[in-house]
């Protein structure tokens, strides 16, 4: 029979407007089902924003939430922030001052999605390894010139934490679960929550053996695809590529035709554009300087090729980016764009 507990661990969220509702409920998840299977409150959370009161988040669901005023005396175990979009958002000086405050009475603090970027602007990375969703990995290095910038689903470094988001936070949860009330209570937990196979540190968020839904792709579509996302900035041709892969060209597009759809030429500027429109909406960098950054020899030719496969230009990419909801990702969004030059 497990002996009783007396001491109540306190969990700050922080959220944004527009967070992702659903990774933050996966990480704080494991911790409810852990009272529950005990028994007793050993874990009690509360949801803060910097004003309080209800939070939108970015698939509409409102949260209530607590003033930062009200816990910024608590001495929490462990402190989450939750941003998603316009991490900027939590940017406030009194947020900075209690995160470094919390930081240093020896809470363990973390970031999730894009909360890194909110850890970084505090001071609370610097020399340390973190992450961010890997949509905003390129923004997150360019912003965090003093911190190592990982891939990983997972980073911990010291007192410290970060993760990618999304099912990864149900990891992270029953981690720290597993580090308070052992390893019994952990499995258990996971099993209730039908999650099998708790992933830890050291586990890449984009894995390439295999697709999501089990689905096979060709062993030379992934080289050849890794390679064009390791030379973003200083292209290959498409014959180099094939000639790394001592594949024919004629072999490369019919395999690239029957797994993604798309010619490599076609497949390889998309991901040229899909990184310059993380830097355009996430970054306040020059656009020739993302249009140096995502291989384009200038910008008139960025521009042009940014427009046709987004339908807007770079700067009012900018500009439609940074508002409420979100990035054309709300169904009823319908972004009034007028016709533009070059970005």
């Amino acid at each position: 029979m497990m002996q009783p507990i007396d001491r109540k661990l306190e969990i700050v969220v922080l959220v944004s407007p527009h967070f992702n509702v659903s990774a933050t409920t996966s990480f704080v998840d494991p911790f409810r089902i852990a009272n529950y299977l005990i028994g007793l409150a050993r874990f009690s959370w509360t949801y803060v924003s910097d004003a309080g009161g209800p939070v939108e988040s970015s698939s509409g669901l409102v949260v209530d939430t607590a003033p930062l005023a009200d816990v910024t005396g608590s001495k929490p175990w462990l402190v989450l922030v939750s941003t998603s979009w316009s991490p900027e958002r939590h940017g406030t000086p009194q947020f900075k001052v209690t995160l470094q405050k919390w930081e240093t009475c020896g809470a363990i603090v973390g970031g999730l999605d894009t909360g890194a970027i909110v850890l970084a602007t505090a001071g609370l990375l610097k020399g340390k390894t973190a992450t961010v969703h890997y949509e905003h990995i390129d923004a997150f290095a360019e912003m965090a010139h003093n911190t190592t910038v990982s891939e990983d689903m997972i980073v911990m470094d010291g007192k410290i934490f970060t993760c990618c988001g999304g099912s990864a936070a149900t990891d992270l949860g029953l981690r720290f679960v597993h580090s308070v009330v052992g390893e019994s209570i952990a499995n258990a937990s996971a099993r209730y929550l039908f999650h099998h196979n708790v992933r830890g540190e050291g586990q890449s968020q984009n894995p390439k053996d295999v697709e999501p839904l089990g689905y096979v792709t060709s062993g030379v579509v992934r080289d050849a695809i890794d390679l064009m996302e390791q030379h973003l900035e200083a292209t290959l041709s498409i014959p180099e590529i094939s000639a790394r892969l001592r594949i024919s060209q004629r072999q490369l597009s019919r395999l690239f035709q029957q797994y993604v759809h798309k010619s490599p030429i076609e497949y390889y500027l998309d991901i040229r554009l899909d990184r310059a429109r993380g830097l355009v909406t996430q970054t306040e960098l020059k656009f020739s300087e993302i249009a140096e950054a995502s291989g384009f020899n200038g910008q008139v030719h960025f521009s042009r090729a940014y427009r046709k496969r987004f339908g807007l230009t770079p700067s009012a990419d900018r500009i439609e980016g940074r508002t409420p909801f979100e990035f054309r990702a709300w169904p009823m969004f319908k972004p009034d764009i007028k016709s533009e030059g070059v970005g």
